[in-house]
């Protein structure tokens, strides 16, 4: 099984909830730390130019790989991801369960704005600090979300292409 954890950047929220995946973050009834924060692979290292690249993160406990891929405002990426994994079924009769998962409902306004701050306009001891404000109000949404897209992976869903929107992680 695969799953690809996708948001705006693939910078934060889904470095986070990678992080999570792979048991690197442990939940806790206590939020994160700005140095567990920050320590967490990828988050805030992404550039423009890292957008629309599937980034390898690890692998589970069960095997299964997991990745992120910062989509921009493209609508369309998870689509055209779908469709093209399709595609190589089809041909290549590749049999590989997929869950693509939006970690973007879990992201609050404080983070949004950290991260125009620190990735867009490179002014980090604006944006940092706002960020990992963030990460600390949406860490137990995130673990939720990410608690839900293994449920989902290892439920009998006949698919083999799964799209998680997570609004209700909002």
């Amino acid at each position: 099984m695969i799953y690809i954890y996708n948001d705006y950047g693939g910078t934060h929220t889904t470095a986070l909830a990678a992080a999570y995946h792979l048991k690197e973050l442990t939940q806790s009834e206590r939020k994160l730390t700005k140095e567990e924060i920050l320590n967490v692979t990828y988050f805030n290292k992404l550039t423009k130019e890292d957008s629309g690249k599937i980034i390898f993160h690890g692998i589970d406990e069960n095997g299964d790989s997991v990745y992120t891929i910062g989509r921009k405002s493209s609508k369309l990426v998870v689509p055209a991801l779908k469709d093209l994994i399709l595609l190589l079924e089809s041909k290549h009769h590749f049999q590989e369960k997929i869950i693509f998962s939006n970690t973007s409902p879990t992201v609050p306004i404080v983070m949004s704005i950290g991260g125009f701050f620190s990735r867009g306009l490179k002014i980090d001891f604006i944006g940092v600090p706002l960020l990992i404000l963030g990460a600390k109000q949406c860490c137990d949404q995130i673990f939720r979300l990410v608690e839900n897209t293994k449920q989902t992976g290892k439920s009998s869903n006949e698919e083999n292409i799964i799209i998680l929107e997570n609004e209700k992680f909002k």
